[in-house]
């Protein structure tokens, strides 16, 4: 198949396009975009579970763990056990982990701005259909393991 005619490369392009200038973006405020990722998401979800996280981020547990990690040492966020599963560890932001997350997305929602305004709210609604028939067939291609 031709490269001319390979969307996935487009689909990269784009992705890495968007992942650059994030982490452009997030970088002032002292987080790289998985930090970021992990802080928004809790912000919607105080106390979840590392691997409910990582779920949330699209991003392997193990991945997470070492963001999570880093985000303790840098005291942005806290962990603390759960009170009725005390193999599981509750996660917060901190008071810290509020004002980097506040500082970084002041900044990434401009990114997003940005995208949203090249389009129509109809083409905004086709763009995400037409990415989510990327990823179903996607799923489709890909051998299972």
């Amino acid at each position: 198949m031709p490269a001319d005619e390979r969307l996935g490369l487009d689909i990269k392009r784009a992705e890495q396009a968007l992942i650059a200038a994030k982490q452009a973006a997030v970088r002032p405020a002292g987080l790289t975009v998985p930090q970021y990722a992990a802080l928004f998401a809790l912000s919607d979800s105080p106390g979840i579970s590392g691997a409910a996280l990582a779920r949330a981020c699209l991003v392997t547990p193990q991945a997470m763990t070492v963001v999570l990690k880093n985000l303790e040492e840098h005291g942005l966020v806290e962990r603390s056990p759960h009170p009725w599963h005390r193999n599981v560890l509750e996660t917060r932001l901190t008071s810290a982990g509020r004002a980097a997350l506040d500082a970084a997305d002041e900044q990434a929602v401009l990114i997003e701005r940005a995208i949203a305004a090249e389009f129509s709210a109809e083409e905004r609604t086709a763009l995400r259909a037409l990415l989510a028939r990327c990823v179903e067939a996607i799923a489709r291609a890909t051998p299972e393991s």
